[in-house]
């Protein structure tokens, strides 16, 4: 078994064991004195993490032994090119940290290790590699899923610096991700690489360098030997560089050749680094369970480190004495921090953790929302989809950081005609067509906003999201999290939803579960039903996402884009004129002012019930209609004043009746200390089926009516 005593002894005796150099030093060697102190610094904090562990200081072990040779990754990258890390990066953090002055690496991740508060990217609340100042920004890079980010940020890059909008990084920045040999077969690494390559074949820049960390395992699958080059080797527009990271003089010079590629040619490149894997995936893991002693021990034979300083007895730029005590003094300067953070304060309280996830400043969000609003329109009544894209087109005009974009929005104006018109009036740089992949839509977004843009992804059915929705869980609501607000996504993802359509369905186009979107850790939903109130909210989530950096997924009932008429045909009553108004997040709408009932609901259900209420009032029952509007955070304040004022509560609930919204209000209820009756009706747990068979499945106008009677008629 690979113990840090055993790697740590077979290491130095191989570095002593080095024969003297002959020649002068030269050429490479002086970067690669700065490389071995990266690597070692690297190497000796892997092992003092696993002691803080067992010392209970410590809580996270996943380390980068063998893999350091990343470090000559950074050293042939600028500071100024944006990198999202592998969690085993530790080699490329430390030779980032070395070309920026007052750089602390060494304090950063220990204080990481430690869960401490004050370290300096994300306060304690997740072992990360990432720092403003250094250009990398943090990534939890599980499966791979910073990739889509990673090709988003290397695309949006070149259209913000051409809209003219204030970018953190140069025009020919290199935008680098690394990710494990592993990681390259999931979904979400060959979806991200296929839309550079399908971006970089329209003649669009992608400056992206993938960096493969290839060391043979994923956990204690092997990857098959020549897998990756097989599968990367050969792919027509990415250029491929393999290297052994054993071997730094030409890895250094297979590296920079890389990134001069990426950074003359604005197109991707794909480095093979071949490393090994020391001290197994993890603390915990039992790595003699899966691979045998002879194996573990030849890989020591491969060590970077023992590759670096081989390279520079070589050259006559130290001698292996030198050298270990260079070893052994880098030790000493990491067990100095970490006696200094001995008692470092870890976070104390819920509010200090959540703090990041969702910052509230309702009033400047107020004044930048109404900011958005064109005065110039005319006040004309419109429908859902038209006060949407008077919204889209007056921010357009007004904020030159929206773009708006994704399947079928450009030229064809969206399958329901939503973004019409869009592209012709404002411009192909402001509002284009995408890639049919989900994925790749929400990772533009993200890396859109990273470069100063204010993105507006469309989803074209909810249904379509579930298979890309870790990029708005794992990666869009976390970032600020990980970073204590020093990165954000700047993000309004529009997406077509809910169920009702006529002529036109199944559950592919007709999805009413957004369970999976309620849950999401500081993520705003927003579910407008009628023309006015989206026109104000989508302001509202574009001014917030500028202003705090909130991430929103506006959701918009398909069924009602083009309704026109409430109670009777040609009535024109689900009209509606922008009157510039601001609705604040979480905050309701209410219809009416009955005393028996009060009905609340959301999108679809808004109409249904309207036309319940005008019923029960021939029936002497007065009715009130709640629309919940925002989804999450739900307008808590707002239900419970209005439950009291009538003592009936009908929660009308389109979506299932399992994980519904409806759920959420009745439990706000009870947590309120409400006392009054409670009734709900939703739509089954089911799937959507084709035709006239939905009704049998869905919320209807009946089952809302039946349950608003039985609740009023009850003492």
């Amino acid at each position: 078994m690979s113990t840090t005593a055993a790697l740590e002894e077979s290491l130095l005796a191989a570095i002593s064991a080095l024969p003297a150099g002959t020649a002068s030093a030269a050429g490479s060697a002086g970067v690669l004195q700065g490389v071995f102190d990266a690597q070692v610094t690297s190497r000796h904090l892997d092992v003092v993490a696993r002691e803080l562990q067992a010392a209970g200081r410590g809580f996270y072990t996943i380390g980068s032994a063998g893999h350091e040779a990343n470090a000559l990754v950074a050293t042939a990258l600028r500071p100024s090119d944006p990198a999202l890390l592998h969690y085993r990066s530790g080699g490329f953090y430390a030779a980032r940290a070395a070309q920026v002055p007052g750089s602390t690496p060494v304090r950063d991740v220990l204080q990481s290790l430690m869960g401490a508060a004050d370290e300096p990217i994300a306060g304690g609340r997740h072992k990360v590699f990432g720092n403003a100042a250094l250009s990398v920004i943090p990534q939890t890079s599980t499966i791979a899923s910073h990739l889509p980010r990673a090709v988003g940020l290397a695309i949006a890059l070149h259209r913000a610096h051409r809209l003219g909008v204030s970018v953190p990084w140069p025009d020919d920045a290199v935008v680098a991700c690394s990710f494990g040999d592993a990681s390259a077969n999931h979904s979400t690494a060959v979806g991200a690489i296929n839309a550079a390559l399908n971006t970089a074949f329209r003649g669009l820049p992608v400056p992206v360098l993938f960096v493969c960390e290839d060391n043979g395992l994923g956990i204690s699958v092997p990857t098959p030997a020549g897998w990756v080059e097989t599968a990367y080797g050969s792919r027509p527009g990415l250029t491929y560089v393999r290297v052994d990271g054993s071997d730094p003089l030409t890895a250094l010079t297979g590296a920079r050749r890389a990134v001069g590629y990426v950074r003359s040619e604005r197109k991707p490149a794909f480095l093979h680094l071949q490393t090994v894997r020391y001290l197994g995936h993890a603390g915990s893991d039992a790595e003699i369970s899966y691979r045998t002693t002879t194996e573990i021990a030849a890989d020591h034979a491969r060590d970077p480190i023992l590759g670096t300083a081989r390279a520079l007895v070589a050259a006559g730029a130290a001698t292996p004495a030198e050298l270990l005590t260079r070893y052994r003094e880098l030790r000493a300067e990491v067990d100095a921090v970490a006696s200094s953070l001995r008692g470092a304060r870890t976070l104390g309280s819920a509010p200090e953790i959540v703090a990041p996830l969702s910052p509230r400043t309702p009033d400047a969000v107020a004044v930048a929302a109404r900011s958005l609003y064109d005065e110039s329109r005319g006040g004309e009544p419109a429908t859902l989809a038209e006060s949407i894209n008077a919204t889209l087109s007056a921010a357009l005009e007004r904020d030159r950081r929206v773009v708006v974009f994704g399947e079928d929005v450009g030229r064809k104006g969206g399958v329901y005609g939503v973004t019409r018109g869009l592209a012709r009036k404002h411009g192909r740089a402001r509002v284009f067509d995408t890639l049919l992949d989900e994925q790749s839509i929400l990772g533009l977004g993200l890396g859109a906003g990273l470069a100063g843009l204010l993105p507006v992804p469309e989803i074209q059915y909810l249904a379509y999201l579930h298979n890309a929705e870790d990029q708005l869980r794992g990666e869009a609501a976390s970032l600020a999290f990980f970073s204590t607000g020093q990165y954000r996504n700047p993000l309004v993802v529009r997406i077509a939803g809910l169920a009702y359509q006529r002529g036109f369905g199944g559950h592919f186009h007709n999805d009413n579960g957004v369970a999976v979107l309620r849950d999401i850790p500081g993520l705003v939903v927003a579910c407008p039903s009628r023309g006015d109130d989206a026109a104000a909210m989508l302001r509202t989530c574009l001014a917030a996402a500028v202003v705090d950096g909130t991430v929103s997924a506006f959701l918009e009932p398909i069924a009602l884009y083009h309704t026109r008429d409430l109670h009777g045909d040609g009535d024109g009553a689900w009209l509606s004129v922008d009157g510039g108004e601001h609705v604040p997040i979480g905050r309701a709408r209410v219809y009416g002012a009955g005393a028996d009932l009060t009905i609340v609901t959301f999108g679809n259900g808004v109409p249904m019930s309207l036309r319940v209420a005008k019923r029960l009032a021939e029936r002497d029952i007065a009715a009130q209609v709640l629309d919940l509007r925002w989804l999450a955070p739900l307008p808590v304040e707002d239900i419970v004043r209005e439950a009291n004022l009538t003592g009936r509560v009908l929660v009308a609930d389109e979506t299932r009746h399992s994980g519904g919204v409806g759920e959420g209000v009745i439990t706000a209820l009870v947590e309120a200390g409400y006392q009054g009756r409670i009734a709900r009706v939703a739509s089954h747990d089911s799937f959507v089926p084709l035709g006239s068979a939905a009704n049998h499945v869905l919320l209807g106008e009946q089952d809302i009516e039946r349950a608003a009677v039985e609740l009023a008629e009850k003492e």
